[in-house]
């Protein structure tokens, strides 16, 4: 464990006594969890003391623990995402789809930040209050990079960013519905979109792709797995 990470983890839980619920050290890494109410004013100080001085804004990014810790692999062939249930039909009805209730606290924004002037680290994490309408204040004001990092994170999570100056996608098309990161989102979309020459804009249609299973399929070419040929010797 680096002397220099716990002098820091030191420092800031003597400080920020009861804006910190969780701090720890794992694997060389500071991390430590605050409260949404808390959020901008950890932020703040983070930045401006002397000790911590966290100049630098690495990276925000949001996180969704609708199915943290279970299989990547267990996969229903239906083209949604883990988080939701469907059940097949075979008279060629629309199947019928039902969101994966969930217990606590899903989405969480997490940031990364960098002290220049000491060489030190630190992430911080908080849990959104509200699964719904998941919601936390803009960092803008703090770092200005937080700007595209927050509309990255509102475009695919879904998670608002309270104050921000232009919180608008980033990533998708301004007219785009959902948020491709949820795992409640379809894995082949809502709509196509494609460019009209007739009409000289873009335009929206249903999607026209059949769901499929994404599991890549193994095609094994050793003699052993091949069935015997006539006639070789």
């Amino acid at each position: 464990m680096s002397a220099h990470l716990t002098t820091l983890q030191t420092h800031l839980e003597s400080v920020l006594v009861d804006k910190i619920e969780t701090s720890v050290i794992a694997l060389g890494e500071l991390t430590i969890e605050v409260a949404p109410q808390n959020w901008l004013e950890v932020a703040t100080f983070l930045r401006d003391d002397s000790v911590s001085s966290f100049e630098q804004l690495i990276d925000i990014c949001g996180v969704d623990y609708l199915t943290y810790g279970e299989s990547e692999w267990d996969n229903s062939g239906s083209g949604f995402s883990r988080g939701v249930k469907r059940e097949f039909s075979f008279d060629g009805s629309d199947d019928a789809v039902e969101a994966i209730e969930f217990e606590g606290k899903r989405f969480a924004v997490v940031t990364h930040l960098l002290s220049i002037k000491h060489n030190h680290r630190i992430r911080v994490k908080s849990y959104c209050d509200d699964n719904e309408f998941p919601m936390m204040d803009s960092v803008e004001g703090v770092w200005n990079v937080a700007n595209w990092f927050e509309r990255e994170a509102f475009d695919l999570f879904g998670i608002m960013f309270n104050n921000h100056p232009d919180l608008r996608r980033i990533l998708t098309d301004y007219g785009f519905v959902g948020h491709p990161f949820r795992k409640d989102f379809p894995l082949i979309g809502h709509v196509d979109m494609r460019y009209d020459e007739e009409l000289k804009r873009v335009i929206y249609e249903p999607v026209s792709i059949e769901d499929r299973t994404l599991v890549p399929r193994v095609i094994r070419t050793d003699q052993r797995f091949s069935p015997a040929v006539e006639g070789d010797e």
